[in-house]
């Protein structure tokens, strides 16, 4: 270790003796440090035993005291940590506190979602740390524990299910974190025990009925729906096959059996592209409701390459709308509240910590499941 290193964390060992508690934030400013650099030194020094650190305060070790794990708990820790920090600390924001985020990718649809769980995160004074799993089979939990490992407060949560919810005996362990947890674009039904989390998801059932809705407008009546397999397909196939039986629309044809064992990307690429030529040609079928965005721009020249003309023969609306408008013929589009999500995501969890940490009953704020309905952007 650097010498000047030593000599700063001796200095924070003294004040923190000398005074019993300091604020983070405080002590950084009396010290003419960045909060980073300090913050390093206060994980050192914690991992050593020589201080305790709670929710953006840190203490003396008192004599037979064990050290903190960097994290504190509801209720008597939490009062513990808001009195040290003196008069309105429990109504002063997030300050110190690290909020841990695991998302499939920060790529695509997650990238707004963790920009606007960041945002939040950072306006309210507090940290957010991720953790990606790429959506391999177990990897999720690897990561939440992780982040706990390493000073989580608490968890905004997109699990690997594969439907968007939980399968028969998957998820349990997401109630049986020991910290704050909120599902991100992921739900949970009623019974399993993941329901009883707080969740902030994308209504995508109403965002593909109202890509129907629209379609039905401009006199089309048999409209398919072609969506590879993806977290966000069950929750659109609910919304389109409501909006078809409301509306009294023809049935599009059903989509053929997949065959035995997954289907490689080209494979299902290709099933799609055969779906609609047929549903066009020999279905009646005249308009797409087409997810994602990327597949839409893949789909369409090969499809006009087969005949098929757009919008002419068939009329598209995509969903997510990530590049839809960059198409050589911008496409209209669904778009999903994303950034709102991971904002709103992020402001509930925080609320869930301040609360823990002033000592509030958890149980005195009920849980909430809330879904934002996205945009139907028309481009012309």
């Amino acid at each position: 270790m650097r010498p000047h290193v030593d000599q700063r964390q001796a200095q924070v060992l003294a004040l923190v003796r000398a005074r019993g508690s300091v604020r983070v934030a405080e002590l950084a400013q009396e010290l003419g440090v960045s909060p980073v650099t300090l913050r390093r030194d206060i994980e050192a020094m914690a991992a050593r035993g020589e201080i305790q650190r709670m929710h953006g305060v840190i203490s003396r070790v008192e004599a037979g005291s064990a050290p903190a794990a960097g994290r504190a708990g509801a209720g008597e820790a939490g009062a513990s940590a808001s009195a040290a920090a003196g008069p309105g600390y429990a109504a002063g924001g997030g300050e110190g506190l690290v909020i841990g985020m695991v998302v499939p990718t920060t790529e695509y649809y997650y990238a707004d979602v963790v920009r606007g769980a960041r945002a939040a995160v950072e306006a309210r004074g507090a940290r957010l740390t991720v953790g990606l799993t790429r959506y391999l089979p177990g990897e999720d939990r690897t990561q939440a524990d992780r982040l706990l490992s390493t000073g989580a407060h608490g968890l905004l949560l997109t699990p690997n299910w594969e439907a968007g919810s939980p399968g028969p005996g998957e998820g349990g362990w997401t109630v049986e974190l020991p910290v704050p947890t909120v599902l991100v674009e992921r739900w949970a039904p009623p019974g399993h025990p993941a329901a009883a989390l707080d969740r902030v998801a994308s209504d995508h059932a109403h965002g593909a009925a109202r890509a129907v809705q629209h379609l039905v407008g401009l006199g089309h009546r048999r409209i398919a729906l072609a969506s590879r397999t993806t977290p966000t397909t069950a929750r659109l196939r609910a919304g389109y096959e409501a909006a078809v039986a409301a509306l009294g629309l023809e049935s599009a044809p059903p989509w053929p059996p997949a065959g035995p064992g997954p289907l490689s990307d080209a494979d299902a690429f290709a099933r799609t592209l055969e779906y609609l030529c047929d549903a066009v040609t020999a279905g009646g079928v005249t308009a797409a409701l087409i997810h994602s965005d990327t597949d839409a721009i893949m789909l369409i020249p090969r499809l006009q390459a087969r005949g098929v003309r757009v919008p002419e023969d068939l009329a598209v609306i995509t969903y997510d709308d990530e590049v839809a408008g960059m198409a050589d013929v911008p496409l209209s589009a669904v778009a999903p509240a994303k950034r709102e999500v991971g904002t709103r995501a992020a402001e509930l969890l925080l609320d869930r910590l301040l609360d823990q940490r002033s000592g509030k009953n958890p149980q005195d704020s009920p849980r909430q499941h809330l879904e934002l309905l996205p945009r139907l952007t028309i481009r012309t």
